[in-house]
C-alpha cells in the first residue's frame, strides 16, 4: 500500500503527464500552422508518449491499492513564435518534469518504499533521454540559424519519429 504522501505525489505526476500531453499537442498544432509538419509529427508523438506515462502511473497507483485522483488539467500555452521557441519550452518543461520525478524518488527512498522507488527509477532514467533529445534538437536549431533549407531538413528528420509504446505489457495502453 502506498503512503498518502506518495499516492498524492504520484497522482500529481499523472496530472503532470497529462498536462505534458496537452502542451505537446498545442505545440504540434502551432508547428502544423507554420507548415513544419515533421516537427508537428514529432511533438504529436511526444504527446502520445506522455499519455502513456500518465496511464502507466495511474495503473501503478491502482496496483498499489490507492485510488487515482484525476484533477483539472491546466490549459497549456497555445502560441509559439517559431521552432526555436517551441524547443526552448520543451527543454524547460522536461527539466520541470525531471524535478517532479526526482522528488518522488527521494520521498520513496525516505519512506523505504522500495517498490515505488524501483518503479519511479524508470522515469528518472527516461527523463535523462527526454532532456537530451530536447537539448540536441535545440542545438541543431541554433546551428541552423535562419537557413530555411536546413530547417526543412531538420523538419524532415523529425518526421521520421515513430511512437513506440514504452509499456507494451500494460493492456490499458493498447489503443495509444
Amino acid at each position: 500500500m502506498l503512503s498518502e504522501k506518495l499516492a498524492k505525489l504520484l497522482n500529481e505526476q499523472v496530472n503532470a503527464e497529462y498536462f505534458s500531453a496537452y502542451l505537446y499537442h498545442s505545440m504540434s498544432a502551432c508547428m502544423e500552422k507554420i507548415a513544419l509538419k515533421g516537427t508537428a509529427h514529432w511533438l504529436f508523438s511526444q504527446a502520445k508518449e506522455e499519455m502513456a506515462h500518465g496511464i502507466n502511473i495511474y495503473q501503478y497507483i491502482l496496483d498499489r491499492g490507492a485510488i487515482p485522483v484525476l484533477t483539472d488539467i491546466a490549459q497549456p500555452r497555445t502560441t509559439f513564435e517559431d521552432i526555436k521557441e517551441v524547443f526552448e519550452a520543451v527543454l524547460e518543461h522536461e527539466q520541470k518534469v525531471t524535478r517532479l520525478i526526482n522528488n518522488i524518488a527521494t520521498i520513496a527512498m525516505q519512506e523505504n518504499d522500495h517498490a515505488c522507488y524501483q518503479f519511479i527509477m524508470w522515469y528518472v532514467n527516461e527523463q535523462v533521454e527526454e532532456e537530451s533529445n530536447a537539448s540536441d534538437i535545440l542545438s541543431k536549431i541554433e546551428m541552423i540559424g535562419n537557413d530555411k533549407g536546413l530547417l526543412l531538413a531538420l523538419d524532415n528528420e523529425l518526421a521520421t519519429r515513430t511512437f513506440v509504446n514504452p509499456f507494451p505489457n500494460n493492456s490499458k495502453l493498447s489503443g495509444i
